[in-house]
Formats: structure tokens, C-alpha cells, sequence
């Protein structure tokens, strides 16, 4: 009989992927929008007298900082949730005979993944967020190169689902 290994009911496949489209498109939107309304808030703060210059300028600084925040903080998110997919993805053990099962969906996740990625585009098309979505420069780059990250992505986690067949 022979012993089961710990952890290898963990999963790391293009469910997963698929997922990871879905977080980085609503943390893209979402960001977008954030940064709208705190722009809104900033030029409401500053219009008014009755606010103290310390505090407008700490408004007009946080406001400043936020695009540059925000926009790195996704990108660690982006790894972050890759890098986990592919440790999940190292777990499981996957015959060799599933590659073209996998292969097939795999053109589907890309396909899914432009649809995310034209959803961000005519959102950030938008005349009242287009000059925000061009202060945020990596969260548009990658949303708009998403179905060719995602195509990469894929390849490598085949590899990785794959690989763990042939050394065993």
C-alpha cells in the first residue's frame, strides 16, 4: 500500500488562473474608481476656506501619493497571487495524458482573459477616468497585455503541473 503524500489534495490549475483574472480586473476597476473619488475629495477639500493649510496640503500630498502607492501594491498583488498559484500548482500530481484537456482550456482562460481585458480598457476609456487610468501605469499595462501575461502564465503552469508526472 502505498502512502499518501501530505498536501496533494491542494490545486493549482487554470481554476486558479481564472481567479486571478477576476481578482486583478475588480482590484484594477476598483483602484480606478478609488482614485477618482479621493481626487474628487481633494479638490472639494481644497476649495474650501474654512480648512486649514496644513490640512490641504496634506490632502494635495496623500492625493499625490496615491497613484504610485497603489499602482506597485498591485503589482506585488499580481506576483503574489501568480507565485501562489504555481507553489499550489507544485503540489499536484497530474498525468501527462491531461496536457491537451489543459491545452484546450487554456485558450479559453486567454479568451477570458481579453474579455477582462477589453471590460478595464472601456472602462478606463471613460472621459472622466482616462487622465486617472494614465497615472496608473502598471495596473493598466498589465490589464491591457492581460490574455499575453495570462498566455505566459499558462505555459509555465503547465510546465509545473506537468513536470512533477515525468520526475516520479
Amino acid at each position: 500500500m502505498r502512502r499518501r503524500r501530505k498536501g496533494l489534495g491542494k490545486k493549482g490549475s487554470l481554476q486558479d488562473i481564472m481567479f486571478v483574472i477576476g481578482i486583478v480586473l475588480f482590484f484594477g476597476v476598483v483602484v480606478l474608481f478609488g482614485y477618482r473619488v479621493a481626487s474628487a475629495y481633494d479638490d472639494n477639500i481644497q476649495g474650501m476656506a474654512i480648512i486649514p493649510q496644513e490640512a490641504k496640503d496634506s490632502s494635495s500630498t496623500l492625493t499625490g501619493h496615491y497613484s504610485g502607492i497603489v499602482d506597485n501594491m498591485f503589482i506585488v498583488l499580481t506576483v503574489g497571487l501568480c507565485i501562489a498559484t504555481l507553489i499550489l500548482a507544485a503540489m499536484v500530481r497530474v498525468h501527462v495524458i491531461f496536457v491537451p484537456i489543459f491545452f484546450i482550456i487554456w485558450i479559453i482562460t486567454i479568451f477570458v482573459a481579453g474579455i477582462a481585458s477589453d471590460i478595464y480598457q472601456s472602462v478606463a476609456a471613460n472621459s472622466q477616468l482616462a487622465g486617472y487610468a494614465g497615472n496608473l501605469t502598471f495596473i493598466s499595462l498589465v490589464l491591457e497585455y492581460l490574455p499575453l501575461f495570462i498566455g505566459i502564465f499558462g505555459i509555465i503552469l503547465m510546465v509545473v503541473m506537468y513536470k512533477i508526472w515525468s520526475m516520479e
